[in-house]
């Protein structure tokens, strides 16, 4: 009995079925390993960004706080501020949230700093000064509302992060 065909095949056809679920078996284990994975990456990627958003933050709290005691000058402190704004990774969309702030900016960007104002002439420097003089004037109140905003948006966002 152990002759016929029909024995071969089907011993055959259980080692092939065995093999085919192993190897499946095998397969999900590697799905498995490689969907966990995925998520630990994402975790990862996660907590970095909230590590990089939350040095920005602590740092526009600083220039915040500096410019509410005018120690830090209103243009610079609103370049500043819109720069770190945009380098936050885990947010968007602060100059419509902020939107004195970067109009401060959007009007003084063009200016140049360091050297290359000290290379300008006195009258192009104090040109460019009433300008910005101006500008600042007219954005005054507007700033200190934005920047009062921020304070606070900005010390929730580090509460936030670091829970």
């Amino acid at each position: 009995m152990l002759e016929s065909p029909w024995v071969y095949l089907i011993v055959i056809a259980i080692i092939i079925v065995v093999s085919l679920a192993l190897y499946a078996i095998k397969l999900l284990k590697q799905l498995t390993l490689q969907t966990t994975r995925q998520k630990q990456a994402e975790v990862d990627r996660q907590l970095a960004l909230n590590k990089h958003d939350k040095k920005i933050l602590d740092s526009i709290i600083i220039i915040v706080r500096a410019m509410k005691e005018e120690q830090c000058d209103t243009s610079e402190g609103c370049w500043r501020l819109s720069v770190l704004l945009d380098s936050l990774k885990t947010s968007a969309n602060h100059s419509a949230q902020f939107p004195a702030v970067f109009e401060l900016y959007n009007a003084i960007k063009h200016m140049p700093i360091l050297e290359a104002r000290k290379k300008l002439e006195k009258r192009e420097r104090m040109k460019l000064d009433l300008e910005r003089v101006k500008t600042e004037a007219k954005l005054s109140d507007a700033v200190k509302d934005n920047i009062r905003d921020l304070h606070k948006y900005a010390v929730e966002r580090v509460n936030t992060l670091s829970e």
